[in-house]
């Protein structure tokens, strides 16, 4: 049965995809606003797929205590779900995202136009500048920025692998910042079609103020972040696991 319903969800979720891509296009030529609207009628419309067809809610804690305004977001990446669904949680994301993705036809178009931060991973210490530059310009928007410290998605338990860009960013920005935990990746997997029924939960851990040392943040970014990710998954496995008996 889940084997069925992941393959039924994946054919829906790509089939969707390309059709707000289309119908997402005059807005192109549209304020901004425009554009995230049905961004997040895209991002609803996969939470009610997820829901209907693979038995997949979601769960959010902790966010009644996130203030308004300008925020530097850390988010444990673990799956294709939190790309998308994030969209929904803050009032205005920008996420700081691989150059590579601006070239892809369509979605490029749309992460331009919704201004996203690309990021050339090339370019090291230079890419570190431009992208605290232009981050500073969406702060002094209100805009929240949106970054997966370890850079790419990890399965659930792996070694957590936290690069340097977080920290600069933290550094620059002068802005609170709120790390999140999650535990997408034990109900939609990287590199699987499968899809398991349970509850996604995002947890908003402790606003981290500006002005902690470097080495302080750091350290402590990565305790609440794998702390409060590793109750989750743990959670997340037993709900699994009674679901796909």
């Amino acid at each position: 049965m889940i084997i069925l319903r992941s393959v039924v969800f994946n054919l829906l979720f790509y089939l969707v995809l390309f059709v707000y891509l289309i119908v997402a296009l005059p807005t192109l030529a549209m304020p901004r606003g425009a554009l995230l609207w049905m961004v997040r009628l895209w991002s609803r419309t996969n939470f009610w797929l997820l829901r209907i067809v693979c038995n997949i809610d979601m769960k959010l804690v902790g966010f009644d205590k996130v203030p308004p305004g300008p925020l530097l977001i850390a988010s444990k990446h673990q799956s294709l779900w939190e790309t998308f669904a994030l969209m929904t949680v803050f009032s205005d994301p920008a996420y700081i995202l691989k150059r590579e993705l601006m070239w892809i036809p369509f979605f490029g178009w749309c992460a331009r136009k919704a201004e996203m931060i690309p990021v050339d991973r090339g370019a090291r210490s230079r890419a570190l500048a431009q992208i605290a530059a232009r981050a500073k310009v969406e702060v002094g928007r209100g805009r929240q920025i949106i970054i997966f410290p370890e850079g790419t998605r990890r399965a659930p338990g792996a070694e957590p692998n936290y690069k340097y860009g977080v920290v600069h960013l933290y550094a620059e920005l002068g802005v609170p910042c709120l790390p999140l935990a999650l535990n997408s990746g034990l109900f939609w997997p990287r590199r699987s079609f499968r899809r398991y029924p349970g509850t996604i939960v995002v947890e908003a851990c402790d606003l981290i103020e500006p002005g902690l040392d470097k080495h302080a943040f750091f350290a402590r970014l990565q305790s609440e972040i794998e702390t409060t990710t590793a109750r989750l998954v743990e959670n997340g496995e037993r709900e699994r696991a009674r679901k796909t008996r």
